[in-house]
């Protein structure tokens, strides 16, 4: 094919070959088949080898957001001796520090990226301009872009909404420039904050705690989720660009926002925890997820987790991986490796490691919810929820469905499950039980005769990975 493309289109015209890298899956190609196919291609004719990684068949995730940063570069620096076309790499390149570091260290001869120019479009452009703080980086959640594709919905971008909606989302300058208030800086607040202070409008940014960020601030510490704290990094260098006047440790009352000469109160409150009606609790087992991820309260060696949407799967993973989060400008692709039984060595076929997966945990813990078993995870992403699920599941999560909840004592969960009652001798509740809008100013302010809006989870309660 690439021969009789290379007859039919003359040597000016440039051919690109997407060649699998390391397949990932039983009885796959050897490193030697990737490199005999690659000079092949080569001699072919072909002007770039643009290298994948995986097979849609295989059980291994190659772009979700668990996967380090450059998890692949392994595989593919051992084909570039054997070519002298370009080779391109691909797979978790979301900053340009890192495709710079790919480039110089030899894996490849170029970098290939698309989620991250839908996250940010000018990504080029803020690179050339020494501006790389500014770039809105993918933190590879899918949810957007190919979770939307994949179910007939518009492709755009949880972190940069406007992405294929650029003509409905035209930010134009303000022809007459406001004064907002805005409480809370949680992803909501930050987005309309950082827009409306870059259209030209005077914006004030009331934040309780001691930093911005938000949910993102829980969601950077689970495990594989690090990159969520790039996008906090960006808003906080646009709320410095565009001079917002942001108050940390502050939370704002009725009298901070009447009177004051705000046209408007943008309330970007965010949620507060539900709270199950269960007798019982009260009791000291009892945690709320907020207590353990933002309060960093420990748990025991045996956890029960009341609620299994993507926040109890989060907990879940915070509370069951043995390392905790990393840092992902220095990943461990070596554990990752290990834990997926990923043959980083590519002595054998497909790239699989025969020692198979490996994800330690030296905790018990019961995943519960009140719908049929058959809907584990039915809430998370579509096109990344399974690496999630099979993650607590290789860990050992005991995932429990029709449940019930009777009551929490000092012998620990009572709960019937599938109508037969039994009693989970745990040491710790973790409540993952859902949100509900907090709204607290709102009542106070309209009737004030104040403007007020309600946007992010202060208008509608969504989960942590959802915007």
């Amino acid at each position: 094919a690439v021969r009789n493309a290379r007859e039919k289109a003359g040597d000016d015209f440039i051919i690109v070959y997407r060649l699998s890298a390391l397949d990932l899956v039983e009885g796959g190609n050897t490193l030697e088949d990737i490199i005999t196919q690659a000079k092949a291609v080569e001699a072919a004719g072909a002007t770039i080898i643009n290298t994948g990684i995986g097979w849609h068949e295989a059980r291994i995730p190659t772009i979700a957001h668990m996967v380090p940063r450059g998890a692949f570069t392994w595989a593919v620096k051992r084909i570039k001796p054997h070519v002298t076309i370009p080779l391109v790499y691909s797979n978790r390149v979301n900053n340009p520090q890192q495709a710079d570091g790919i480039i110089s260290e030899g894996v490849a001869d170029m970098v290939s990226m698309a989620r991250p120019l839908l996250a940010d479009p000018d990504f080029m452009k803020k690179t050339r301009e020494g501006r790389p703080e500014e770039i809105n980086i993918c933190i590879g959640c899918n949810q957007g872009c190919l979770d939307n594709a994949f179910t007939g919905k518009l492709t755009t971008c949880m972190v940069n909404p406007r992405a294929c909606r650029e003509v409905d989302l035209n930010y134009r300058p303000a022809s007459t420039p406001k004064n907002f208030a805005v409480v809370g800086a949680g992803p909501g607040g930050l987005a309309f904050a950082a827009t409306a202070a870059e259209q030209g409008h005077k914006v004030t940014l009331f934040e309780a705690s001691d930093e911005i960020g938000g949910q993102f601030n829980l969601a950077k510490i689970i495990p594989g989720k690090e990159d969520y704290a790039e996008t906090i990094t960006y808003y906080g260098a646009l709320l410095r660009k565009f001079n917002v006047d942001v108050k940390l440790n502050h939370t704002a009352s009725a009298a901070d926002l009447v009177d004051k000469g705000f046209d408007a109160v943008i309330l970007a409150t965010g949620i507060t925890p539900r709270t199950p009606d269960i007798p019982g609790i009260d009791h000291p087992k009892v945690l709320s997820y907020l207590d353990v991820l933002a309060g960093g309260k420990p748990v025991g060696d045996k956890v029960a987790i009341i609620g299994a949407g993507g926040i109890g799967f989060d907990v879940a993973e915070y509370i069951m991986h043995p390392e905790g989060p990393g840092d992902p400008a220095h990943p461990d692709i070596a554990r990752f490796n290990s834990e997926w039984g990923i043959d980083g060595d590519y002595a054998h076929a497909g790239g699989l490691s025969p020692e198979g997966m490996r994800m330690p945990c030296d905790k018990q813990v019961w995943l519960l919810q009140r719908k049929p078993h058959n809907k584990f995870g039915a809430t998370l992403s579509k096109t990344r929820g399974w690496a999630t699920f099979v993650e607590v599941m290789f860990r050992g999560v005991k995932m429990v469905g029709d449940v019930e909840y009777d009551m929490i004592d000092d012998a620990g969960l009572h709960i019937r499950a599938g109508g037969e009652p039994q009693t989970l001798d745990v040491d710790s509740i973790v409540v993952c039980a859902g949100q509900d809008s907090r709204r607290d100013l709102h009542d106070a302010l309209v009737q004030a005769g104040i403007t007020v809006h309600l946007i992010g989870g202060a208008d509608e309660a969504r989960e942590l990975d959802a915007v």
